[in-house]
This record gives C-alpha cells, sequence and structure tokens, in this order.
C-alpha cells in the first residue's frame, strides 16, 4: 500500500508562515512519501490566479516526483460558504473540479454539509437534509466524471460522521463515478468504533486517510487542545500510532474490501509536524508490511 500526505498536516508550519505550499513539496519528497494531496490551494498575497497557481504546484510534484494523488475542498450543501442553496454550492464545486483537473489530480473531495445552522446533528435532521445533499454530491460527480476526475466525500462534519449515515448517503447518491474517502480516525468524532466503521465503508473507498486520536471520557475534559465528540467524548489528535485508533486492524479491513489504493496521513495533533510525520510514517510502513495475504502477521 502506497503512502502518501495531505498537505493539511503541516497546518502549524502554514499558519505560523514558516513554510509555503512549495516548501511543504519539498519536505514530502524528503520525508520519503509516495505521494501527496492538497487541502485546497491558498493563493499568496497579492495573487489572484488559482489557475496559475495549480499549474506550478502541479510542475514542483513533477520535479519532486510526488504523484498528486488527490484534492480536497470545502463544501457545505445546505448552509454554502459562499450562500445560496445546494445548486449554488454545485455551481462553485465545479470551479474547484477545474482546479482539480489542473493538478492533475484523479479524485477531488468535498464535505457533504455541518447540517442545518442550530441544529442537533440528530437522525431527523439527517434525513431531512439528505435528499438535497444527495443531488448536490450527484450533480458535482456528474460534472467531475467528464473530466476524468472520481468526487467522494469523507466521514466528517458531526452529522453525517458515523458509518451508518455515510452508507446511507453513498447509496442515495448511486452514481458510478462517486465513492467514499474512508478516514479511519472520523469516525470517533461520532463516536463510531473505527474498526467496525472501516469494515462497513471499505468496499465503497476510492481513497483512505490515517489519522489517530487519543480518547478520554467527557468528566475527565482535558482542556486546551481536545475537543468534543458528537457524544461528549474527549478527543486530541495523535500520531499515528500513538493514539487509540486500531490503526493495523483497520488497514487490514481496507485490504480485505480489495482496497489498494493510496493511504494517506492526516496528522493535526499537536506534536511538531515534520517529527510526527516522520513516525507516522514509519508506524504505517510497518503496520501495512505486517499484513500479508489477508492475516496480521506477527
Amino acid at each position: 500500500m502506497k503512502i502518501s500526505v495531505s498537505s493539511y498536516s503541516f497546518s502549524r508550519y502554514l499558519t505560523e508562515g514558516t513554510m509555503d505550499i512549495f516548501g511543504l513539496i519539498k519536505a514530502t519528497a524528503e520525508l520519503g512519501f509516495d505521494g501527496i494531496e492538497f487541502s485546497g490551494l491558498k493563493l499568496p498575497e497579492g495573487e489572484t490566479d488559482t489557475a496559475a497557481l495549480a499549474a506550478r504546484v502541479k510542475n514542483a510534484c513533477a520535479e519532486a516526483g510526488l504523484p498528486i494523488i488527490s484534492y480536497t475542498i470545502i463544501a457545505d450543501f445546505i448552509t454554502p460558504p459562499n450562500g445560496g442553496n445546494w445548486q449554488d454550492e454545485v455551481e462553485r464545486l465545479k470551479g474547484e473540479v477545474d482546479t482539480a483537473a489542473i493538478l492533475g489530480a484523479p479524485r477531488m473531495r468535498h464535505d457533504a454539509t455541518r447540517g442545518i445552522e442550530g441544529g442537533d446533528k440528530g437522525l431527523a435532521e439527517f434525513l431531512e437534509i439528505l435528499p438535497d445533499v444527495a443531488n448536490g454530491c450527484r450533480a458535482v460527480t456528474e460534472y467531475a466524471a467528464d473530466k476524468g476526475i472520481r468526487t467522494m466525500v469523507e466521514n466528517h462534519g458531526f452529522l453525517i460522521q458515523d458509518s451508518e449515515r455515510c452508507a446511507v448517503l453513498y447509496e442515495e447518491i448511486n452514481h458510478a463515478n462517486f465513492g467514499w474517502l474512508v478516514d479511519i480516525g472520523n469516525f470517533l468524532c461520532a463516536d463510531d468504533d473505527p474498526l467496525r466503521a472501516v469494515t462497513r465503508m471499505a468496499p465503497h473507498a476510492i481513497h483512505a486517510h490515517a489519522k489517530d486520536f487519543h480518547i478520554k471520557p467527557a468528566e475527565a475534559d482535558p482542556g486546551t487542545g481536545w475537543f468534543s465528540s458528537r457524544g461528549g467524548n474527549c478527543l486530541r489528535g495523535s500520531i499515528i500510532g500513538h493514539g487509540n485508533v486500531d490503526t493495523a486492524g483497520c488497514i487490514k479491513a481496507l485490504k480485505d474490501a480489495g482496497y489498494d489504493g493510496y493511504l494517506s496521513i492526516e496528522f493535526e495533533g499537536m506534536e511538531d509536524n515534520r517529527q510526527a510525520l516522520e513516525i507516522g510514517l514509519e508506524n504505517l510502513r510497518r503496520y501495512s508490511s505486517l499484513i500479508k495475504g489477508g492475516y496480521l502477521c506477527e
């Protein structure tokens, strides 16, 4: 299994200004990753041409020997970031598909929704928004199919984050060009057991994220650096292998389902970005090498 990294994993460096997008491409190659994915393309100050930046990024990755394996962008078909309705969000996302095409990314991940503003993230809310979200996802993937790009949604955003609702949305969209980005850690944000959830969604995976979390019960809230799951548990991003996720078991579940694509680290912990990625990459390679022919070997 090839291992890539999301540009999101360098968030601290990017926020501090100690690294730009071209610096993270260089760092990714130095660390030895097999590919890279981009979580949006933030224009440098004074620049306005996203297409030109995408072309420069594509060239830089080619020079570094890094395939661009995916492009990730924010989206919300219920409360679009630019206002309007789900149809307006579809039109905006078509522009992002065009950017993915310039990058040469074979797939694009977009969010589904975080739900109705002030909503409770419950089942009734999910069922209410399901038709519009499915219509939006289907329209985007139909546009992307003509450009040779597969689209996907990730278990993300609390409302559609447990594997049961993810599976329902996938079936509702029902399009051959649409697949799922299985993030093995994100299921914990909806208090869904990662191994059980990955096993359910793995047959629909066209991309996968490796993410790990530390977990504590609500009454043991450690404070700064932690956030609450949908059910109130406390979570903090961790280095791959240092948290509570059964990463090796989840990799096995993906392989058992026939997934042979990239596994991309999406690190969001408090540790130094580069050190965290070095350790995470080493752990992922070891876990993956332990799984032979569908069996976890020791």
